[in-house]
């Protein structure tokens, strides 16, 4: 069902935390690749930051160097991820008896992205509280505030798993059936790509 409000809560980017299925409907029918790659590129942006703090890249590069690796970096490969999983997501519902085409695949998964790419916008007190902190394992502007990081941090995970329940009722949608069968879905996608890397890692290291 489209959404039909007339609210300011009636755009996708409000909508989406609430009404998923609804909204990702209405998104396929009126225009599936509007804001896609955006919403790509945010998501592949928050993957970046993340990775840099928990590998304290600015133990190593200057934070301005961090950043804007995380920017560039990380935009290009959340496209490539779009497409990649939209790919794999098409095959692996459709072997569900999904009916969604790549097009509406890679709406739902970016659209399911919107709580990620509104919780880029933690990152900014964050970096003015922590500065540098945040991507080293030197810590002393943690320590002195460590009650309002671990909030900070408790408030991404918050909206991690959100973002994951809507992307299996948004994946749902598209293809035409239960969160449960999306899940099912994008279990098989993930082992479409683990195996052979696993398989290869065993090998290389058999060699050696």
């Amino acid at each position: 069902m489209p959404v039909t409000d007339t609210s300011p809560f009636a755009s996708p980017w409000f909508s989406m935390w609430t009404r998923p299925r609804a909204t990702i409907q209405s998104i396929v029918e009126r225009g599936p690749t509007r804001f896609v790659l955006l919403l790509a590129a945010l998501y592949g942006i928050s993957q970046a930051l993340d990775q840099a703090s928990a590998k304290n890249a600015v133990d190593t590069l200057p934070l301005v160097t961090v950043l804007l690796i995380a920017l560039i970096g990380g935009a290009i490969s959340g496209i490539i991820t779009l497409y990649v999983g939209g790919f794999l997501l098409k095959h692996t519902g459709q072997w569900l008896d999904g009916k969604a085409n790549s097009e509406k695949v890679r709406a739902a998964m970016a659209w399911s992205s919107v709580p990620i790419a509104w919780g880029l916008l933690l990152w900014i007190p964050e970096l003015l509280i922590f500065g540098g902190d945040l991507f080293t394992s030197t810590a002393e502007r943690i320590a002195a505030h460590a009650v309002l990081y671990f909030l900070f941090m408790a408030l991404e995970l918050i909206v991690a798993f959100w973002a994951m329940i809507i992307f299996f009722k948004s994946l749902g949608q598209v293809h035409g059936f239960s969160a449960w069968r999306a899940f099912g879905a994008t279990f098989i996608a993930f082992c479409l790509i683990i195996v052979p890397l696993l398989s290869i890692a065993l090998v290389i290291g058999a060699l050696n």
